[in-house]
């Protein structure tokens, strides 16, 4: 597996706004999500429900791109930027960075950073 062409086709499917169709398509069963610090949720169950909460908290994208992107052996590393506003209005510009590990053609770990301020 091409881990550099699997992770550029996961990135299109994104940012064409196909983000669940992607979650099904290239994340393991056993799948471990993690936000910063934050305690990592374990299973494509439990990250399902959560992306669908943060689907949820959506009101309106306005645009998303990948920065940059790399690859290190089986670890992929994007930069997003996202512009969003949110359910009640308030409009954001998001940076983050996600780091994927790769196993058998799916992730089975990835990991946000961010600046929340």
């Amino acid at each position: 597996m091409n881990i550099a062409e699997l992770d550029a086709q996961l990135n299109a499917q994104v940012l064409a706004g196909d983000i669940l169709g992607a979650f099904e398509k290239f994340y393991a069963e056993d799948v471990v999500m993690q936000e910063n610090k934050a305690e990592p949720l374990v299973g494509k169950d439990a990250n399902r429900e959560n992306e669908k909460k943060f689907l949820a908290s959506v009101q309106e994208f306005h645009g998303a791109s990948v920065e940059a992107a790399a690859v290190n052996g089986d670890v992929s590393f994007s930069q997003w930027k996202m512009d969003i506003t949110f359910q009640g209005g308030y409009r954001t510009t998001l940076e983050q960075v996600a780091v994927r590990k790769w196993k058998d053609g799916q992730i089975v770990h990835e990991r946000f950073f961010y600046n929340k301020g």
